[in-house]
């Protein structure tokens, strides 16, 4: 039986046509694309803040994909906004928040994309640059701006980890973010790093499988086989259950 991934949804609000602020739930068609192509059922979870939705939304399926967007709000993480933070949404922040926390409760395996991996890193206890600009020795370009399937830089992976198995000690991504982890929660580590310092993945060290990349694997996967591997390992992970 196939497994079901969960994708987590977002909020696009519309800045002009005939409903200018009207809102929107969405994903990027890219993740539906990388699921199915690794043999999964995707299924998109409407961005809410009703605990117990949120949690019957899980009870539906066999792993989790954390999707971009936003700017993680610095609150989170016991910093106030810096002035190169950019939008933030509460909202999307307590739906995430709300997912992670039972999805790990549940031993529900966990793919996180950009953002995904700021809030897995901030819900955790860790925290985040709020730009990149503020790492020492940050000198990379990551957020590249255009064609999101080719890559713009290397990063560097380390040996006793999921990536490793996948695409040995170095890989091209590309790059669309500009705030980064900064400190690794309790029960992480570093699995991947930019040649300048800047943390590209984090995974779980015990337990249930979460794994997390700054990069943006679902716009690479329709050309490039190793990070539909990414997409592959999640499927690995699940259990299959009834729905």
């Amino acid at each position: 039986m196939k497994k079901t991934i969960g994708i987590s949804g977002n909020i696009l609000i519309d800045e002009g046509g005939m409903f200018p602020g009207y809102k929107r739930s969405y994903v990027n068609d890219d993740y539906v694309k990388s699921v199915i192509a690794a043999g999964g059922i995707p299924l998109i979870l409407p961005l809410n803040t009703n605990e117990e939705i949120i949690k019957s939304q899980l009870s539906m399926i066999d792993g989790l994909i954390l999707s971009g967007g936003y700017d993680v709000n610095p609150l989170l993480f016991g910093e106030e906004p810096h002035k190169l933070l950019g939008m933030t949404m509460n909202d999307r922040d307590t739906f995430d928040a709300i997912l992670i926390k039972h999805a790990l409760d549940m031993h529900l395996p966990i793919l996180g994309v950009c953002r995904g991996c700021q809030m897995l890193a901030a819900v955790g206890g860790g925290t985040l640059y709020q730009d990149c600009s503020l790492s020492a020795g940050s000198y990379i370009k990551h957020s590249q701006g255009h064609t999101p399937s080719q890559p713009s830089h290397t990063v560097t992976i380390t040996k006793d980890s999921e990536l490793y198995s996948i695409f040995g000690a170095e890989t091209l991504v590309n790059s669309f973010h500009h705030m980064s982890v900064k400190d690794v929660p309790k029960g992480f580590k570093v699995t991947a790093v930019a040649k300048d310092g800047i943390i590209e993945a984090i995974e779980k060290i015990d337990g249930s499988f979460a794994l997390a990349t700054q990069w943006h694997p679902e716009m690479m996967a329709g050309n490039n086989d190793d990070m539909l591997k990414l997409f592959k390992l999640l499927l690995s992970k699940c259990e299959n259950k009834e729905i």
